[in-house]
């Protein structure tokens, strides 16, 4: 692969990211006050991380079940409001036992 292109590759990934970001605040001016915009803004990182998480840590392992007790223990861990930290620690050690 030429240099030059690895270049244009990079700027091209620069401009993308940076007007994904720059676009809402261009078009966006002060605070959203709709109800429905806002709590859609406050999940969808939880959704992003979720829709990438989940398939791959049921997937992962060379069998199924302990991909599925390890998701099982992450939300009942969750539903005892532990943090992200904690959850992926005890999601990892069931899918070790697991093993």
């Amino acid at each position: 692969m030429e240099k030059h292109s690895i270049v244009i590759y990079i700027l091209l990934t620069i401009i993308v990211t940076n007007l994904i970001r720059v676009t809402p605040m261009v078009f966006i001016k002060g605070q959203i006050r709709n109800r429905f915009v806002r709590s859609f803004l406050y999940y969808v990182p939880y959704v992003t991380l979720a829709v990438m998480t989940f398939p791959d840590m049921v997937l992962t392992t060379p069998t199924l079940w302990p991909g599925i007790f390890a998701l099982l223990a992450g939300i009942i861990a969750a539903w005892f409001r532990l943090g992200l930290f904690p959850v992926a620690a005890i999601c990892c050690v069931v899918t070790y036992l697991l093993l």
